[in-house]
C-alpha cells in the first residue's frame, strides 16, 4: 500500500527548501564567524542564533516530508558567500537571504494551492508568517546600523549596537552558553 501523501513535485520542492534552509544556516554561521573575528561578539552571537534557527527550519521541512510518507533528499550545500566587506554588507546579505527564502516559500505555497494539497498549504502558512518576522528583523538590522551611522559609525555607536544585539532575546541559546548536554 502506498502511504505517500505528497506529489513528487511537492516532495522535491520541500526537500529543496530544506536544503535552502541549511544553506542559510551556513551563511549566517559564516557571517557570525566574520563578525566574531572583527570583535563584534554581540552581532556574532545574534548571527549564530539565527544560524541555529535556520537549521531548525530545515528540520521542520525534513520531519514534514517524512510524516507525509516522503523521503527528503539532502543535497550538497553550496559554500557560503565570501566574507562581508562591512557591517552594512553583512546586514544587507542577511536581508537578501531572507527575501530569497520568502520567494522560495511562496512558490511552494503556490504549488500546494495548485495541487490542492491542503496539508502542505497549511504547513507552509507557519513559514509565511515566519518570513514576515525574518524580513522585518533583517530590515531592522539595516535600520539600526543606519541610525548608528552606517559604515562611518563611531566606535561608541557600534559598541552600543553590538551590545544591543547581544542582549536581543532569541528562540535559541547563545553559542557561548552551549554545552555537550545542552547544545
Amino acid at each position: 500500500m502506498n502511504t505517500k501523501r505528497l506529489s513528487d513535485s511537492i516532495e522535491k520542492a520541500l526537500s529543496d527548501q530544506m536544503n535552502k534552509e541549511i544553506h542559510a544556516s551556513h551563511t549566517f554561521l559564516s557571517y557570525g564567524i566574520w563578525a566574531d573575528d572583527k570583535g563584534y561578539q554581540g552581532i556574532a552571537n545574534f548571527l549564530y542564533r539565527h544560524a541555529q534557527e535556520e537549521r531548525n527550519h530545515s528540520i521542520k521541512f525534513m520531519e514534514y516530508v517524512l510524516n507525509r510518507g516522503g523521503k527528503p533528499k539532502v543535497d550538497a550545500i553550496p559554500a557560503p558567500p565570501t566574507d562581508p566587506e562591512s557591517l552594512t554588507d553583512c546586514f544587507e546579505g542577511v536581508f537578501k537571504h531572507e527575501v530569497d527564502n520568502t520567494t522560495a516559500i511562496y512558490k511552494i505555497v503556490d504549488m500546494a494551492l495548485e495541487e490542492k494539497d491542503w496539508a502542505t498549504w497549511n504547513f507552509m502558512q507557519w513559514f509565511v508568517q515566519e518570513q514576515i518576522e525574518e524580513e522585518t528583523l533583517a530590515q531592522n538590522l539595516i535600520d539600526k546600523l543606519k541610525i548608528a551611522g552606517g559604515d562611518r559609525a563611531s566606535d561608541e555607536s557600534l559598541f552600543t549596537l553590538d551590545k544591543t544585539l547581544q542582549e536581543t532575546p532569541g528562540d535559541v541559546p547563545l553559542a557561548q552558553e552551549a554545552t555537550g548536554d545542552n547544545p
